[in-house]
């Protein structure tokens, strides 16, 4: 398959993808997912707060990563058709790789939030999940807004995407991701290895 075809193949797996996730949340509340959100705020909230070296940051936000994100969801995501071929043990190491990878990429910015905030402003049902807006404020800057999408599709609350000033970071990185893979020709085990090392 060509690059073009796969680039291709791949956005339009997109709406797939969003539609696999958008499964009926029955018990999920508004009150629910605020709590939630709410307490992955207050987790990194503290994290910018400790004074910690950078890489004890990184550490603990792939805890809260770990903790409060459906990482199943958005790694499978991310791989998009490509994870349909993947063995069991595969997409295992994959998922195990890609927590540690977004929380290298995304935790490298910890310092970049020292000495600003976080704050919850509110929740709202959109179709059948849960979108929680909160507000970033960091020294020198405009605020600006992260929305966490909150789905309780695996059995509990958890936020399967983040979306940063209009970015989705599961959307985003599945354009990433799906790169990497075209330069190892389509070879997984070969992506896990790069990811492992990668962030």
């Amino acid at each position: 398959m060509s690059d073009f075809s796969r680039r291709l193949f791949l956005k339009t797996g997109v709406a797939v993808a969003g539609v696999t996730v958008a499964r009926p949340a029955l018990a999920l509340t508004d009150a629910g997912a605020k709590a939630l959100v709410d307490k992955v705020v207050g987790d990194i909230n503290r994290v910018i707060g400790s004074g910690k070296a950078l890489s004890s940051m990184i550490s603990d936000f792939e805890r809260i990563f770990s903790r409060y994100a459906d990482v199943n969801i958005i790694a499978r995501s991310t791989l998009g058709a490509d994870s349909r071929r993947v063995s069991t043990a595969q997409m295992r190491a994959f998922v195990d790789a890609f927590q540690g990878y977004i929380a290298r990429k995304y935790g490298k910015r910890f310092n970049e939030f020292v000495g600003g905030r976080i704050e919850v402003q509110g929740v709202r049902q959109v179709k059948s999940w849960h979108e929680v807006k909160s507000t970033v404020h960091l020294r020198g800057q405009a605020p600006f807004d992260v929305l966490f999408l909150v789905s309780d599709r695996s059995g509990r609350d958890l936020f399967f995407d983040m979306v940063i000033e209009g970015v989705s970071l599961r959307l985003s990185e599945r354009t990433e991701i799906g790169a990497m893979l075209d330069r190892r020709q389509g070879n997984i085990d070969a992506l896990i290895q790069d990811l492992r090392q990668a962030g």
